[in-house]
């Protein structure tokens, strides 16, 4: 699966977007669980770590909202968007 990052989820990650190779069947969590395994250089000065910034996002899944986010299954071919909270409008 395609993970993109957006805002400060992007600085923490060191990068706009990665791939996953998870097995069948697996769930957001273990997506999350698998993006923090990697490692990655300490985020610029004043950003979150990325932990603390994928736990206060939003998931988006092939582009529909992840609402339940403990049973959101996730497979080889999905797009999954990190949306950390923001302000402004």
């Amino acid at each position: 699966m395609n993970v993109r990052y957006f805002a400060a989820a992007r600085a923490a990650a060191g990068m706009d977007e990665e791939k996953f190779d998870l097995a069948d069947g697996a769930t957001l969590p273990a997506l999350l669980a698998a993006i923090l395994a990697v490692e990655r250089p300490d985020p610029p000065e004043g950003t979150p770590p990325l932990a603390r910034i994928l736990s206060r996002s939003s998931f988006l899944i092939n582009e529909v909202a992840a609402r339940n986010l403990s049973a959101a299954a996730v497979g080889p071919d999905d797009v999954v968007d990190v949306l950390p909270p923001f302000a402004g409008g």
